[in-house]
C-alpha cells in the first residue's frame, strides 16, 4: 500500500488512493476538507523534490498554470507552500481521449470537429497568458461525461525537459505528436502546440497517426522529413476544407501553418457553419519548400579538390626528387608501343565484359498498376496471376468491419490504381469481422450521460433520441426504456432508440358553457374542472346582474389543470362603483353584498 494514503497535506487535503503515475508525480484522489470537496493532487516525485532548482521551477510553472481559467481547461485550486511539492487540481469524471479514441475507432468527422474546436478554445485561453503546453496528445485531454473537452498538464512538458529523462516508452508515445522544431531542440511557441493539434485531429479522423516507427528518433526524422497520407487518402468521407484545416495545422514548416490559435478556430467555425466552405489555400502549397533546386554539397567539393591538388603537387615532388638516379631501360619508341599494346587489349575486354553482361538481361518492366485488394483474402489476391511474383502484400494490422467479412482486406497502401516503379509491396489492414457489445442499462439516466456511455462502447451506434413520451416516474430528460433493451448484443452500425421522458403529464379538462349563469354556480363549476377562476365586472342591460356575460376560454377548449379562466360578470345597466377585477375571494364579498350566498 503507498505509504502516502491517509496523509493530510497542509491539515487541508487527505489523500484517499492512487488514480494515476507518470514520470514525474503521483496523481492521488484526495478530500478537500476546508472547502468539502474531492480534488486530484500531483505530488513531485521524491527523487526530482531533492533538487532545489527543479523545485522552484516546478513551483514557478504551476502558479502560471493556476493563473489560468477556461472551461476546456483542467483548473488548478492550490500550489503547495510547504516540505512536500504538490498541486492540487479539479477531479475529473471522465476519460482521456486516447481511451475514448480506443474504445469508439475512428471518429466521424462531426465529433472530430467538436473535440478539436473546444481543445483549440482551451489553447487560445493559454496562449493568450503566454503559456505554451509544449506535450498536446490524447493522453493529455479529458473527455467528461457530458461530452466536454479539458486539457490537462499545462506547463508539465517543459518540467520534463528540464529533469533530463531517458527517452522511455512513454516518450515514444510523445514523440507521435511533437513538432518538427521540438524534434530539432529549436526554440517552441505556440505554434508548436497548433502542430501537435493538427497530429490529433489527423489521428480522430483517420484512427492512424501520421508517422510510426520501431524508435523515437526514427519518429521524430519522419516529423522532420516527411509528408503524410492526406485524410482523404485513408478515409474519402473526410470533407475536404476539414482535411486542409488539419494539413495547415501540421505543416511542417512553421511559417506556414496556422500562427495563432484563433486563425484556426476561425477557419474551424467557418466550416461548422458551412461545410462545403473552399478556404483560400491548398495541400500543396503546404509542402512546397523555399528553393526546388537540389542541394550542392560544395565544402565537400572543395575538400576533394584540396586532396587531388595535394595529390598533384606530392608527385610533382616525388617526381622532380627521383629525375637524376631514373635511366631508360627501353628504348622510347618500344615504351610506347608497349603502352599502346596494353591498353588496346584492356579496353577490347571491358568491351566484351560490358557488352556480354547486357546480352541476357530483358528490358525490365519499369512501371506497375497497383490492383484493387479490397474485399479479397490475402491469400485469393496472392493467387491472383497478375499479383503474383509482381506484388508483394504485408498485412500490417486488422480491425473489425461491418462491411467485410472477417479474413477480407479492408484497406491498402498504396490505393488500387497507383502506379510504382520500384517498391512493389502492398501493406493492407485485414477485417476481423463485425464487431460487438452488449448492450448496458441506460434507464433512468440523463439522455445525454447516456449517449456517452454508449459513444464509449467498442462498436459504433447510431443513436437515436427523437422519441419522447409523458412519464409519471421518470423525470424529464431521462430514459424511460431503450431498443435494444439492457444485455442484448449490439453489432457495429446498430441503431439505438432512446426514449426520453418528458416528465408527468399534467391533467387536462374540457371547458364547459359558463355564460348566462349566476356566479356561484360558474364559480363551483370552474372549481370542478379544476381550474382557477378570476372575475370582472361589467355592465350590461341584457345579462341579469351577478350573472356570467362572457368567459376568456371557448367551451370544448381543452385546457391543463391549474390554468386561470377569466368570467365577465354582469353589474346590470348603468350600476358604478363596482371593482373592475377581483378574485375568486373579493367575488364571493360581491355577491354577499348583492344578496347572493358566497358558497364559492
Amino acid at each position: 500500500m503507498d505509504n502516502m494514503i491517509g496523509k493530510q497535506l497542509d491539515g487541508r487535503y487527505e489523500l484517499l488512493e492512487v488514480i494515476g503515475t507518470g514520470g514525474m508525480a503521483m496523481v492521488y484522489k484526495a478530500q478537500d476538507h476546508r472547502l468539502n470537496r474531492l480534488v486530484a493532487v500531483k505530488i513531485l516525485k521524491s527523487d526530482l523534490a531533492e533538487d532545489a532548482e527543479f523545485r522552484r521551477r516546478f513551483r514557478d510553472e504551476s502558479q502560471a498554470v493556476a493563473m489560468l481559467s477556461h472551461p476546456n481547461i483542467v483548473s488548478v485550486y492550490d500550489v503547495s507552500r510547504g516540505e512536500t511539492e504538490y498541486i492540487v487540481m479539479e477531479l475529473i469524471d471522465g476519460i482521456t481521449l486516447k481511451q475514448y479514441m480506443e474504445r469508439r475507432g475512428k471518429l466521424n468527422w462531426r465529433e472530430a470537429l467538436h473535440f478539436i474546436t473546444q481543445i483549440m478554445r482551451g489553447l487560445s485561453h493559454a496562449h493568450s497568458r503566454g503559456i505554451v503546453h509544449r506535450d498536446i496528445k490524447p493522453h493529455n485531454v479529458m473527455i467528461l461525461r457530458d461530452g466536454s473537452v479539458k486539457i490537462a498538464d499545462f506547463g508539465i512538458a517543459r518540467l520534463e525537459s528540464a529533469a533530463q529523462q531517458t527517452m522511455t516508452q512513454q516518450a515514444l508515445g510523445s514523440v507521435h505528436y511533437i513538432s518538427p522544431e521540438q524534434a530539432k531542440g529549436d526554440r517552441t511557441d505556440a505554434r508548436s502546440d497548433i502542430y501537435s493539434a493538427g497530429v490529433v485531429l489527423y489521428e480522430m479522423l483517420t484512427n492512424r497517426l501520421p508517422f510510426e516507427g520501431d524508435s523515437a528518433v526514427s519518429v521524430a526524422l519522419q516529423h522532420l522529413s516527411s509528408v503524410p497520407l492526406s485524410p482523404c487518402e485513408i478515409d474519402p468521407t473526410v470533407p475536404e476544407a476539414l482535411e486542409k484545416i488539419c494539413m495547415k495545422a501540421m505543416a511542417s514548416d512553421i511559417d506556414k501553418r496556422y500562427q495563432s490559435a484563433e486563425a484556426m478556430i476561425a477557419d474551424l467555425e467557418e466550416f461548422r457553419k458551412n461545410p462545403d466552405t473552399t478556404l483560400d489555400f491548398t495541400i500543396e502549397e503546404l509542402h512546397e519548400k523555399a528553393s526546388k533546386e537540389p542541394t550542392q554539397f560544395l565544402p565537400a567539393v572543395k575538400d576533394v579538390t584540396s586532396r587531388l591538388a595535394k595529390k598533384e603537387d606530392d608527385d610533382e615532388l616525388i617526381e622532380a626528387e627521383y629525375e637524376d638516379v631514373r635511366q631508360p631501360i627501353l628504348p622510347k619508341a618500344l615504351i610506347v608501343a608497349a603502352i599502346i599494346a596494353v591498353c588496346a587489349a584492356a579496353l577490347f575486354g571491358l568491351w566484351r565484359l560490358i557488352w556480354g553482361s547486357f546480352e541476357d538481361i530483358e528490358p525490365p518492366q519499369t512501371e506497375f498498376e497497383v490492383p484493387n485488394l479490397i474485399g479479397r483474402t490475402i491469400e485469393e489476391a496472392e493467387a491472383d496471376p497478375d499479383i503474383k511474383d509482381v506484388f508483394v502484400i504485408t498485412q500490417i494490422g486488422q480491425r473489425a468491419s461491418a462491411e467485410y467479412e472477417a479474413g477480407q482486406i479492408i484497406e491498402q497502401s498504396p490505393v488500387a490504381g497507383k502506379t510504382v516503379r520500384e517498391n512493389r509491396e502492398i501493406t493492407v489492414f485485414v477485417s476481423t469481422g463485425v464487431k460487438s457489445d452488449v448492450m448496458p442499462n441506460v434507464v433512468n439516466q440523463e439522455h445525454r450521460a447516456a449517449t456517452i456511455l454508449l459513444r464509449q462502447l467498442d462498436v459504433s451506434v447510431v443513436i437515436d433520441d427523437s422519441a419522447e413520451e409523458y412519464n409519471d416516474s421518470v423525470s424529464a430528460g431521462y430514459v424511460i426504456r431503450s431498443n435494444p433493451a439492457e444485455g442484448e448484443e449490439l453489432r457495429d452500425g446498430d441503431v439505438v432508440m432512446l426514449v426520453i421522458s418528458k416528465g408527468p403529464k399534467t391533467p387536462t379538462s374540457i371547458v364547459t358553457t359558463l355564460t348566462n349563469i349566476p356566479l356561484p354556480q360558474a364559480q363551483q363549476m370552474v372549481s370542478d374542472l379544476g381550474l382557477v377562476c378570476l372575475i370582472e365586472y361589467a355592465n350590461d342591460a341584457v345579462v341579469p346582474i351577478d350573472y356570467v356575460i362572457s368567459q376568456s376560454v371557448p367551451p370544448t377548449t381543452e385546457v391543463q389543470q391549474g390554468s386561470t379562466i377569466k368570467l365577465t360578470v354582469s353589474l346590470g345597466p348603468e350600476q358604478a362603483n363596482a371593482p373592475e377585477t377581483t378574485d375568486g375571494a373579493a367575488a364571493g364579498a360581491e355577491s354577499s353584498d348583492s344578496g347572493t350566498e358566497a358558497g364559492a
